[in-house]
């Protein structure tokens, strides 16, 4: 959320407490009664108050809420071993056994994407269950980076 909009809503309140206020202070003129007027004086405390609050600390757990809903998002994690150019004739004979020769030698880190975005580089690893993983080694800083 952007700044203007945290001071828009603290306006929007400071604007409705402020009528709140004179409407309860219209009603206390009109003939009411002592509990009218201290609501009246509340509301005006209030406003006060809001116009006091930082705009940053206005809406901290508004902002908690939206971090905490991102969390759920599915994203697909990929890991790029290295990349080879084949012909279709060349793609076709491939068969069980196999080589094909990747861009990268062993020793070079792999490249870790989410959702096509270039976020880490790592090393492979194998796990206690004989599954690959990817011991990740530096963290890319250009979340931008597409591929």
């Amino acid at each position: 959320m952007a700044d203007d909009d945290i001071d828009m809503e603290a306006a929007l309140a400071e604007i409705a407490a402020e009528e709140e206020a004179k409407k309860q202070a219209a009603a206390a003129a009109s003939g009411g009664d002592d509990d009218l007027d201290m609501a009246a004086a509340l509301a005006e405390i209030e406003a006060a108050e809001a116009k006091k609050k930082p705009a940053a600390t206005a809406d901290l757990p508004a902002r908690a809420v939206n971090k905490e809903a991102v969390y759920d998002v599915p994203v697909e994690i990929s890991v790029v071993l290295g990349k080879a150019d084949l012909r279709v004739h060349q793609l076709l004979k491939l068969g069980r056994g196999a080589v094909v020769e990747l861009d990268r030698r062993t020793d070079e880190p792999v490249d870790v994407f989410a959702d096509n975005i270039l976020i880490a580089r790592g090393e492979v690893t194998v796990t206690d269950d004989d599954k690959l993983g990817v011991a990740l080694t530096e963290i890319v800083r250009s979340l931008f980076t597409r591929v």
